[in-house]
């Protein structure tokens, strides 16, 4: 069983009646392989990348009437709302690879 600590984990809501969850959890998949992050080294440690679908992040104002969906990066604990597949490679870049949190998608 592989170790939850050498993980990170990007869950996407999509529970939104529009499919912008899916299409942002496969535009985040596609960034994390091109920009060649699904392994990261963090603090001299490799962590490996996942994204999933999930039901609900108990952000519904950031996901069910906007036209974005809510993304929570784990164990980071940060949120995102209003994230668009255009918003992928951004987060990707610098939330995964910079280390650096999106500020215009954060959501507290």
């Amino acid at each position: 069983m592989k170790s939850v600590e050498n993980m990170t984990r990007l869950f996407v809501c999509a529970a939104q009646k529009d499919e912008v969850g899916r299409d942002v959890a496969r535009a985040l998949k596609i960034e994390v392989k091109k920009q060649g992050l699904k392994k990261l080294l963090l603090g001299g440690e490799k962590r490996k990348v996942r994204i999933q679908t999930c039901s609900c992040l108990d952000l519904c104002k950031q996901c069910k009437k906007g036209p974005g969906a809510a993304l929570l990066i784990y164990p980071h604990g940060t949120a995102y709302g209003n994230v668009r597949p255009r918003d992928a490679a951004e987060i990707v870049h610098e939330h995964l690879g910079e280390g650096r949190v999106v500020e215009r998608l954060r959501i507290d």
